[in-house]
């Protein structure tokens, strides 16, 4: 196996860490890009049967980068997630181009596979009250269940991924009326806080035997680390399992019930999307997608002529 030129691997970490610096990149973003990119440039001296160097990237053409493409296909790789490593690729390549000045408009011009959008998967409005009230009786200890109910509540009520509601720390509570929260790419923006979710965060901090320190986690363990994911995911795994949910009943299907109802109830997209922290409001428009498939149902179902009346 041919490894990467030494300036390649170099040129990649400058790369990096440009947008680490600069664009404020998350740490888990930029270890699937180094990933993506690392991947490509592995492949490329074994499909030319050369060493690449720098310069050689100059010289790559659009037959050469679906060569690599139906080799991540044969892989295994879905056309999802090769749309997402063909775009750290070509954003790699067009900092190269910029960077040495090198024409490069063929490999850039190359189109990613199309695939199927998922939708988000919301839960009801009625599901979602259900599900919060009964996380708080899967932990016989009082203040555990009251942390997992601040928790969901505001998955739920503000919006929030649940990588941001265990970032939050001492220093956050009492919560305000909102909440600055950094987002993906550090992207920040204000969140409402409704008082059903700030209830929630002071009966657990009333509750908490652990001291909540301003710059330590706002949200425990049992033990008093960090709350962890994958502890918050249990709780709602055994709330859904216990209310017969399906298994897309997730904390993360919380936050697309939040965007959801708000959009059912007449919430315009472009708040919703600044609520959310979405980049591009092409995101956000998914759940328009959403609530007309919610309408198209109860119209076939109702109309005489629906087709599931037919």
């Amino acid at each position: 196996m041919i490894a990467p030129s030494p300036a390649l691997t170099e040129a990649l970490e400058l790369w990096l860490a440009q947008l680490r610096a600069l664009d404020g990149r998350a740490e888990n973003t930029l270890e699937a890009y180094r990933r993506d990119v690392s991947g490509f440039l592995a492949f490329l001296p074994q499909h030319k049967g050369q060493a690449i160097g720098l310069a050689g990237l100059a010289s790559l053409t659009l037959p050469d980068m679906r060569a690599w493409m139906a080799h991540e296909r044969a892989g295994g790789v879905g056309a999802r997630s090769l749309a997402r490593m063909l775009s750290a690729v070509k954003g790699f390549l067009g900092w190269i181009a910029e960077r040495e000045g090198m024409e490069m408009s063929a490999p850039l011009s190359v189109r990613a596979p199309k695939y199927q959008r998922k939708l988000p998967r919301p839960v009801g409005r009625a599901a979602a009250r259900d599900l919060i009230q009964t996380v708080s009786l899967q932990h016989p200890e009082p203040w555990v269940a009251t942390r997992d109910v601040a928790v969901v509540t505001l998955l739920y009520g503000c919006g929030l991924r649940i990588s941001e509601a265990l970032a939050l720390t001492g220093a956050d509570a009492p919560l305000a009326d909102v909440l600055r929260i950094t987002g993906k790419g550090g992207k920040e923006r204000i969140v409402p806080v409704l008082p059903i979710a700030r209830q929630a965060v002071e009966d657990y901090r009333r509750d908490c035997p652990h001291r909540l320190e301003p710059a330590g986690p706002l949200f425990r363990s049992v033990r008093g680390k960090p709350l962890s994911r994958r502890a918050v995911a249990k709780v709602t795994e055994a709330a859904r399992m216990q209310l017969g949910l399906p298994a897309t009943c997730t904390p993360h299907a919380l936050r697309h019930s939040f965007a959801t109802h708000l959009l059912e109830a007449g919430g315009d997209l472009r708040t919703i999307q600044e609520l959310l922290g979405h980049a591009s409001l092409s995101t956000t428009q998914a759940y328009t997608a959403v609530d007309t498939a919610r309408l198209m149902d109860v119209y076939d179902r109702a109309h005489p002529m629906g087709r599931k009346r037919a």
